[in-house]
């Protein structure tokens, strides 16, 4: 019965088509003229009549050669020539086709319309000493809430409870769940696992990493790729071309053709229109890039445009921040060698009283090893990019840095014999080099394996850019098997490698985190953030983000890249080379009305079908013919009209 009532005007079309089929198979026609075309008249209704109130809006648009009047013209054709029972199966068919399309569009936004519904409409504050139940967007800054557990966390916050378990799946595409502890942010549309906890609110509801990430997506289906645009284009000139051409094929063979019959050349005319009708065509590329979006979404890969999936794709050049994009970006601190005679206490007191001020992970390692505490206070602070920090303590000028920011300020380094690939952390006080803080970083798991699959992508040139020391950036690149790395870099100086690399005409990308690789972000053909530890300012310039902070997607997302682009070029390929082949042998007389309902209805969903490959490739989800045709539920009839392909594409 939902069947019934989602698809009436197929089902019921059908049972009229059916009925008067059969009776015709016992009845003769020729007597019952009226019975058998009220059969089929009232059949043709059910599906003709959406069709014919499409075509004509879509002519009062200003759009007069849509794919409806074609098919508009066909059927009725068809009963002038007294074929009833193809005209009605011709738009019966096309009718099938146009449901089975909106439900495979519906089906391939189908993770991004579930993201939408990952965020809670509501909030459990703390006010006055109460519970109250509002909407998240009445919750402010600094409020406290509160979060049962299975329930999904409305608010990016900082987390109070002491420790806590989230399943963060519908942000990340990671299934294993993240243990945060106090202090640590937690996300909203992450859901909490175990232990009731208290969140203290630290964004605003629109600017949670949730809504962010639901305004990229959404942006990203309104971006189109160049196929997408081009067989736009192509549809709105092809329609009225063919049109003209149906029109030539009735009427020219008349100056030709010594016995020609005018039935006969314009049944071929309208089998000629049927098959040339370009919905399935037009309607399976943006499928298939939205199957790419959908599939990437899943995976914790965010596409800001269907057209970056083709910049991945044919992407040669990739330069690749250090500290949090390759590495862990957390830092330990592994030694400390005292210069000119001071205590290893005074240096580590020193240096952290001006590193509290930044957030850093290098300053943040230093603060953690002394603990922050009995620090001397810090006055007339400044942060110099790409070099560290300088300050006065008790009228002294201390600077905390890498070797340029000394070098810069005239203070001699003294040098240690160290290999390991550690961040470097001179200290001075007064124009004198006091010690040396060696600080390591951890290479990511996946990092190294990421770029191996990078090189067999066609990725052929791997880049490093850091603003650590030359040596320590050389000892990582050198683990990840990157030969080319350059250090000691300021933005500026990012920014003046990826400028000149663009130069060559090759798509070339960049991979950072970083508040100060924003720009460089901006600068690329493919910009690539790191979205779980990355700052906003990376996150929303880049083209791409990865929300789980794991290299190993960016192979992931070309992939996906290439197999969309793989998919998207087979239906052209299939669906132009049947219509034409359909189209000439219909011009000669060796087609019928019914390979034209295959070569339009037929190639149309064999092309949606494989579209609906790319989401199913990356997903865990099982092709079935349900699912293609939808799930049946419905809050509505009318919520559940065929989307055209003119609807999507436009």
């Amino acid at each position: 019965m939902e069947f019934i009532k989602k698809y009436y005007e197929v089902f019921w079309s059908a049972v009229f088509l059916i009925a008067a089929l059969t009776l015709q198979y016992w009845i003769p026609f020729q007597g019952n003229e009226i019975v058998f075309l009220s059969l089929y008249l009232i059949s043709y209704l059910f599906v003709g009549a959406p069709v014919w109130i499409k075509a004509f809006k879509s002519i009062q648009k200003g759009t007069i050669f849509s794919e409806f009047l074609l098919m508009g013209i066909a059927t009725v054709g068809a009963f002038i020539l007294g074929e009833y029972a193809e005209g009605v199966a011709v738009m019966l068919f096309y009718m099938i086709g146009e449901y089975a399309q909106g439900n495979a569009v519906r089906k391939a936004r189908h993770s991004i319309e579930s993201l939408i519904n990952q965020q809670p409409d509501i909030a459990t504050v703390e006010r006055n000493g109460t519970l109250v139940k509002i909407h998240p967007s009445e919750v402010e800054p600094g409020e406290i809430i509160q979060v049962k557990p299975g329930a999904k966390v409305p608010l990016d916050g900082e987390l109070l409870t002491k420790r806590a378990s989230f399943n963060t799946a519908a942000l990340t595409g990671e299934s294993k769940p993240m243990t945060k502890n106090a202090g640590e942010e937690v996300w909203a549309g992450s859901v909490n696992e175990l232990v009731p906890v208290r969140i203290k609110v630290t964004k605003e509801y629109e600017d949670s990493r949730l809504s962010d990430i639901l305004n990229m997506v959404q942006e990203a289906t309104l971006r189109k790729a160049p196929t997408q645009r081009f067989m736009t284009r192509f549809a709105k000139v092809y329609t009225p071309i063919v049109v003209w051409l149906a029109t030539a094929l009735t009427f020219l063979p008349w100056l030709f053709v010594e016995a020609y019959v005018f039935q006969d050349w314009f049944y071929r005319a309208l089998i000629f229109l049927v098959v040339s009708c370009p919905c399935g065509l037009v309607i399976s590329i943006p499928l298939g890039y939205f199957g790419g979006i959908g599939a990437a979404s899943q995976n914790g890969i965010l596409l800001k445009g269907s057209d970056y999936l083709d910049q991945l794709r044919k992407m040669k050049t990739l330069f690749l921040d250090k500290t949090g994009t390759m590495t862990e970006g957390v830092f330990e601190v592994q030694e400390i060698y005292p210069a000119n005679g001071h205590e290893t206490t005074d240096i580590l007191k020193l240096a952290a009283s001006l590193e509290k001020h930044s957030s850093h992970p290098v300053a943040k390692a230093i603060l953690s090893f002394t603990n922050g505490k009995d620090l001397p206070e810090a006055n007339d602070i400044q942060e110099i990019p790409g070099r560290g920090l300088k300050g006065t303590i008790s009228q002294n000028k201390i600077l905390v840095g890498n070797r340029k920011l000394l070098e810069e300020n005239e203070v001699s380094v003294s040098e240690i014999d160290n290999d390991n690939p550690s961040a470097i952390v001179y200290v001075a006080a007064d124009g004198m080099h006091i010690g040396t803080i060696l600080i390591s970083d951890k290479i990511k798991t996946d990092a190294e394996q990421a770029l191996k699959e990078l090189k067999s992508l066609g990725v052929s040139e791997l880049i490093m850019l850091s603003g650590d020391n030359q040596q320590t950036t050389d000892a990582i690149a050198k683990q990840l098997g990157i030969s080319q790395a350059f250090g000691g870099l300021l933005p500026d100086g990012k920014y003046d490698k990826v400028n000149k690399a663009l130069r060559s005409g090759h798509v070339v990308g960049f991979v950072g985190d970083g508040l100060n690789d924003a720009p460089v972000i901006t600068l690329a053909d493919v910009g690539i953030a790191m979205g779980g530890i990355g700052s906003d300012a990376a996150i929303e310039t880049a083209d791409v983000v990865i929300q789980t902070d794991q290299p190993s997607k960016i192979p992931q997302a070309i992939h996906i890249a290439k197999f969309t682009h793989k998919v998207v070029w087979q239906n052209i390929g299939f669906a132009l080379g049947i219509k034409i082949l359909v189209m000439v042998l219909a011009a000669v007389g060796l087609a019928t009305m019914w390979e034209a309902i295959f070569a339009d209805v037929g190639v149309a969903l064999i092309a949606i079908a494989n579209a609906i490959r790319v989401q199913k490739k990356f997903s865990n989800e099982s092709f079935t013919l349900a699912s293609f045709f939808g799930s049946g539920k419905t809050n509505s009839v009318a919520d559940n009209k065929p989307d055209s392909c003119c609807e999507v594409c436009s």
